[in-house]
């Protein structure tokens, strides 16, 4: 009878210590599940490029990580970064241009931890346009740029590493040309209607407005010649401190990368189709952005499906800045990426 009962206790304790390996008693859930509710506030632009953000607040990804995001609008990159720098918001999320590595190089600190879109090959995201006078006279190569007008929002911009990236590829240099920034998008799209620049750099969906209306037309994709880093996602000092809820936040970005992959980047035959939840994400951008669902549609930029940050990439543009004079000093990308917290929040998301 003693043995029966000592077999019936072991075999408990047994079945007991096998649940808990597998993580499935009571004490464990709650020891995984987060305790408590955590604010972060993030800086945003009203850009596709944020989806994966938006579509983390609305399908629940970030909440399921105990964290309530506070959403902070910007109208420009640089005070994003700056805001993200000096600890106003925890987390930033913008292009990344000559000024954020000039605030870096001067001592400041912040941390690009992950993606938030890149030019690639077979994905129309900002490319290169000539006005549809140009285009008739024959003008329709990168090659044939020398001594043109071009177009960009600032000097140091993406813009203008994008054009200079065009230009050196192809065997001319941004000295051959004639730089004119313009601030905004709706300035550029003005200027090329009206003639007073030969060629400029859009996005979507200002390629597909102005090829629409048919003063413009399309030389080259970015992404069909240069693959690069546009924007990604910062960590102000004090999260990248704040490791568990800055693999919580990681978690639900890459949950919602994922998610926005899988809807809107999904190819079959080398060409895009609409995947699962297509429209319901499309919807989602819409609503944050203010845009209508038809021109988020022709917007739709390439983000990695997990969110990972093109690393490599961050040194390119480093050196090419400070090559063109637009950094105070050079610095070592390691100053300005950690991508180990990511690394960790990816092994821990299924």
């Amino acid at each position: 009878m003693n043995r029966k009962y000592l077999w019936v206790i072991t075999s408990i304790l047994m079945l007991s210590l096998l649940l808990a390996a597998c993580g499935k008693t009571p004490e464990a859930a709650k020891q995984n599940a987060p305790t408590e509710t955590k604010k972060l506030s993030i800086g945003l632009l009203k850009l596709t490029s944020s989806a994966p953000v938006f579509i983390g607040i609305e399908k629940g990804f970030f909440k399921e990580e105990g964290l309530d995001l506070d959403v902070q609008w910007f109208e420009a990159a640089h005070p994003i970064a700056v805001a993200t720098a000096s600890g106003k918001v925890d987390i930033g999320a913008t292009g990344i241009t000559a000024s954020l590595y000039n605030m870096v190089a001067g001592g400041q600190k912040l941390s690009i931890v992950a993606d938030k879109g890149r030019e690639q090959k077979g994905y129309s995201s900002s490319a290169l346009l000539v006005t549809s006078d140009l285009w008739g006279q024959g003008i329709q190569k990168i090659e044939q740029m020398k001594g043109k007008r071009i177009g960009i929002t600032q000097t140091g911009s993406t813009y203008h590493y994008m054009i200079g990236r065009l230009l050196e590829a192809k065997g001319l240099s941004l000295t051959e040309v004639e730089i004119v920034p313009l601030g905004k998008m709706g300035a550029l799209m003005a200027a090329l209607q009206s003639n007073q620049v030969d060629a400029v750099i859009l996005n979507e969906p200002n390629i597909s407005t102005v090829v629409a209306a048919g003063y413009g037309k399309l030389v080259s994709q970015v992404g069909d010649v240069i693959d690069y880093q546009t924007s990604g996602i910062f960590f102000s000092p004090e999260l990248m401190k704040d490791k568990a809820n800055a693999v919580r936040f990681l978690k639900g970005y890459i949950k919602a990368s994922r998610y926005y992959y899988d809807a809107v980047l999904t190819q079959k035959d080398g060409k895009i189709v609409p995947g699962t939840n297509y429209d319901e994400t499309v919807g989602i951008i819409a609503k944050y952005t203010g845009v209508s669902v038809n021109d988020v549609k022709t917007g739709l930029p390439y983000m990695d499906r997990d969110g990972k940050l093109l690393t490599n990439d961050i040194q390119t543009q480093i050196d090419w800045y400070a090559s063109h004079k637009m950094l105070e000093k050079p610095i070592n990308a390691s100053l300005v990426t950690d991508t180990a917290l990511f690394e960790e929040a990816l092994k821990e998301v299924k």
